[in-house]
């Protein structure tokens, strides 16, 4: 009994934290649809959050890579006066990426929905 109380209050939690995330996540971006996506993108900062390998294998064009990991340390690369366009491969890494940029002062926030696994856009890859 003692172990199903425990998984209720664990399973309690984690939807608290969905849930919390993604109001967070609501105030601090917009998703837009590909469509609105490539409408916009042009006019502001493209960034890839991916890692430069996934970067290399194909990315959408005209985007600079700041992968996720390094991203701490290289967000000042990013002006807050443009808006910034992110993408991942899904949108997990994008979403945190956007949190984090939120947090430092950044605006104009916007994620591709679906991420780059559902871009049919031009694309640009590292020739092997």
């Amino acid at each position: 009994m003692d172990i199903l109380i425990t998984i209720g209050i664990m399973l309690v939690v984690v939807i608290a934290y969905i849930v919390i995330n993604s109001m967070r996540l609501k105030k601090a971006v917009t998703n837009l649809t590909q469509e609105q996506f490539i409408e916009g993108y042009r006019k502001a900062q493209l960034i890839d959050v991916r890692e430069q390998k996934e970067f290399e294998a194909g990315h959408i064009l005209g985007a600079r890579n700041v992968p996720s990991t390094t991203l701490r340390q290289r967000y000042k690369e990013i002006r807050p006066d443009l808006p910034v366009y992110l993408y991942c491969q899904n949108t997990g890494r994008s979403s945190r990426a956007a949190l984090f940029l939120k947090k430092r002062g950044y605006n104009q926030i916007y994620l591709l929905q679906g991420g780059f696994r559902t871009w049919t856009g031009k694309i640009k890859s590292k020739k092997q």
